[in-house]
């Protein structure tokens, strides 16, 4: 992975560690940090928006994972499973929001939101 990719995920996985609280606001999951900053919103569909409300990519009903260009990023398993796109193992949310790495590491917490939608915050980068 790329310096440059190392410190987006760096900067994202700090976001997404303080990841607590999900409403249900007009059939879409908003979504904020533990101080209560915006982060952005999950719509019903699987669409995602960051905070300014610019697309972000999705997550189809299969789990299949897509940027906002279209391109295959990955997939999140019913079991909480997340692959990357060339079918690599990167980690978990177990059933009761615990997130971990590939190596077993704990990673953080995902509060009430649907293990599929938290993959999303924890291990892809759209």
């Amino acid at each position: 992975m790329s310096s440059y990719k190392k410190v987006i995920m760096k900067k994202l996985m700090s976001i997404l560690i303080a990841l607590t609280v999900a409403t249900l606001s007009l059939g879409a999951q908003s979504i904020y940090s533990n101080s209560g900053a915006y982060v952005g919103k999950i719509e019903s569909s699987g669409r995602v928006y960051d905070k300014s409300g610019s697309y972000c990519g999705e997550i189809r009903s299969d789990g299949r994972v897509y940027d906002r260009t279209g391109s295959y990023k990955g997939e999140v398993r019913s079991d909480g499973r997340v692959y990357d796109r060339t079918g690599s193992y990167q980690g978990e949310v177990r059933s009761d929001g615990r997130v971990y790495d590939r190596t077993g590491s704990f990673r953080g917490t995902a509060g009430n939101v649907p293990r599929r939608h938290a993959a999303l915050f924890f291990f892809f980068e759209l």
